[in-house]
């Protein structure tokens, strides 16, 4: 850190022919990276994204565009930054300096702010791994009463003491990390994946490839990386293919003045970060602008890119009874696209294929909650058509798009995917057996992101999120994944076969679930602009209608360090399996409030017993909670 703030002399790239050499440094506060001389004088600063994304190999465009400046990889790192993941791209004198760069900004996102302090914090978990974990226990008067009824009124537990206070109070037979409530099981897959792609929930993109709006941000392959590293597994929305000069595929959002990025770049990327998360099955959208002979180019890109990741023949689908699992495709890549018509002459090399036939976006929509949904109606449309080459259509194998008006009509041994947004019965039943897809309108022009949970309430499978707008959606779509080891896909509960998530009653018959939250305390909670906050806790449950609610605790004026809630909020739930629990912090202020800290885990994955729940992106700041899950039809008890 003493380095960073001290500075260094390194190489800024822009569009320009040379680059710039500018004086880079950390500021005071450690809070974001200046340099200078700039025109723009204060402005000239550089935050890390939330993304947190460090590279030090020389493939980001600007690099490519330097290629016979020959820089030493081990010089080159990149940073991206800001709202709309800007990126800034450096290159130092030495090795030796970019890799204290890099790592002192790994230190910085991980909350770590010198060695001395890393260094305190790793001798501390060595030595004394165990009593970290529930050190902390004894600061309340309450808890020290049940160490003493543990350990027989002692003021010491041995391990037997320990073990039984984790058993009967804690509900695990083990410790998690540092008491977190996340269940640590739930960081691996930890569901069947070996049933039919149609009984999963799939985390889905859109837009892949643009950092921010969708009129004039920047297209990056990156950003296909960043997803998939995440533990997307539907790039969509979709990899928009138009002609490029040169006989060259390109993508970019049509009709905009978003930038463009080389269909083979993008392939190229996903074929090297598609399984780096996660085995299972990428999904890998084609909306096709293209003429036939830059078709014939991206059919051909595919095949040599991706090789054995298209291939699907060991691939029984009557094995499966329905569609492939999971489990199944392993390791593949399946193209989502346009298909030519099945009674077409097998040996003609293109064919006419209509708006009918396919799913794809396009600018004729209805409104309703900034989604799209398509119902064909010949009488108010004029049918469109396009010439589709037969290598392109003979690579869509299970994922052909349809038109909701064909629904009925196709073979179930084929996904069929669509765009839709009703909430109905018949929505519930259709996906049982067909894959169907709902995305941002076009209308969302800053790329924002709607609200998910009503589409997983109805069973929609790829429910699609704009990956590069941080906000409550997108935390949403995190904690959803993250009850799998966010390896892209979630096994629907059994009970969605059959139910009306809009009814007061869903699931008549079964067992409700009671949420008893005890709010004790917060440690650490962070300042906003260095003043003294007056924090309180928001719990909200986000699922079924009939589940969602919030509460609050009272306020605690003039205390972030260690303030004391002690207060208990009851929630009932019909159905668990789908809900989400936000904990948000807020600083209360008599014209409003502002923002500190927030963590959603899913219901699923809740630790019974005393826990912390550790605001996300900040590893000191948490709150210290009691949880019980109980069943209505039995009899309930909590902490007052």
């Amino acid at each position: 850190m003493c380095t960073m703030q001290a500075g260094t002399q390194m190489t800024k790239l822009k569009g320009k022919k040379n680059g710039l050499v500018r004086f880079f440094y950390l500021d005071e506060h450690k809070s974001c990276i200046r340099w200078r001389p700039s025109k723009k004088h204060d402005k000239a600063k550089s935050e890390p994204s939330p993304l947190g994304i460090y590279r030090t190999e020389c493939t980001s465009e600007l690099f490519r565009r330097y290629a016979d400046a020959c820089f030493d990889p081990n010089c080159c790192f990149s940073i991206y930054h800001g709202e709309h993941v800007k990126c800034l791209d450096l290159v130092s004198t030495n090795a030796e300096e970019a890799r204290t760069w890099i790592t002192g900004l790994k230190y910085l996102m991980a909350g770590i702010s010198d060695e001395d302090s890393l260094a305190r914090r790793q001798r501390t978990r060595d030595q004394y791994p165990l009593f970290m974990n529930y050190l902390w226990l004894i600061k309340y008067f309450y808890l020290y009463l049940i160490m003493i009824s543990y350990s027989n009124q002692k003021e010491v537990m041995d391990l037997h003491d320990l073990a039984c206070f984790l058993e009967n109070e804690q509900k695990v037979q083990q410790t998690c990390p540092a008491g977190d409530i996340f269940n640590p099981e739930h960081n691996q897959v930890n569901q069947d994946m070996t049933q039919p792609l149609c009984n999963y929930f799939i985390a889905t993109s859109h837009n892949t490839y643009l950092t921010g709006d969708q009129l004039l941000s920047q297209s990056r392959v990156e950003m296909y990386a960043c997803v998939l590293q995440a533990g997307c597994r539907c790039v969509e929305g979709e990899v928009d293919c138009w002609d490029g000069p040169d006989g060259e595929p390109i993508i970019h959002h049509g009709y905009t003045l978003t930038s463009k990025i080389l269909f083979k770049d993008v392939i190229e990327t996903i074929n090297k970060y598609a399984f780096t998360k996660s085995q299972y099955p990428v999904i890998l959208s084609i909306e096709n602008h293209c003429t036939v002979p830059q078709q014939k180019k991206i059919a051909e890109y595919l095949r040599e890119v991706l090789q054995d990741k298209l291939d699907l023949s060991s691939v029984n689908v009557h094995e499966c009874k329905k569609l492939p699992s999971p489990e199944i495709l392993k390791g593949k890549i399946l193209v989502k696209g346009k298909k030519l018509p099945a009674n077409l002459d097998p040996d003609a090399e293109e064919g006419d294929v209509s708006d009918e036939d396919t799913g794809d976006e396009d600018e004729n929509e209805n409104e309703d909650e900034n989604l799209h949904f398509y119902v064909y109606n010949s009488a108010f449309r004029k049918r469109k058509t396009m010439r589709l080459s037969r290598a392109l259509s003979d690579l869509v194998k299970y994922t052909k798009s349809v038109r909701v008006h064909d629904i009925e009509t196709q073979d179930t041994q084929c996904l069929s995917v669509f765009c839709l947004a009703g909430l109905t019965n018949k929505l519930v039943c259709l996906n049982q057996r067909q894959l169907l897809r709902v995305y941002p309108s076009n209308y969302r022009v800053d790329s924002s992101n709607f609200n998910p949970q009503p589409y997983w309430n109805a069973g929609c499978h790829m429910v699609a999120m704009n990956y590069q707008t941080e906000g409550r959606m997108l935390e949403l779509n995190r904690a959803k994944f993250s009850s799998n080891g966010s390896c892209g896909y979630i096994l629907k509960p059994k009970c969605m076969s059959a139910f009306n998530p809009m009814l007061e009653d869903p699931l008549p018959g079964h067992r409700k679930t009671q949420l008893v939250l005890k709010i004790i305390s917060g440690q650490q909670l962070p300042k906003p602009r260095d003043s003294i906050i007056d924090p309180y806790v928001e719990v909200e449950i986000t699922g079924l209608p009939v589940d969602c609610s919030k509460q609050q605790t009272r306020v605690v004026n003039d205390n972030g360090f260690n303030p004391m809630w002690e207060e208990t909020l009851v929630f009932n739930i019909q159905m668990p399996q789908i809900a989400l629990v936000r904990f948000h912090v807020w600083d209360h202020d008599p014209i409003g409030r502002e923002f500190i800290g927030q963590r959603t885990v899913a219901f699923t994955s809740i630790m019974p017993g005393y826990r912390h729940v550790y605001l996300e992106g900040m590893e000191e700041s948490s709150i210290f909670v009691h949880v019980a899950i109980n069943h209505i039809t039995a009899k309930v008890s909590y902490l007052k």
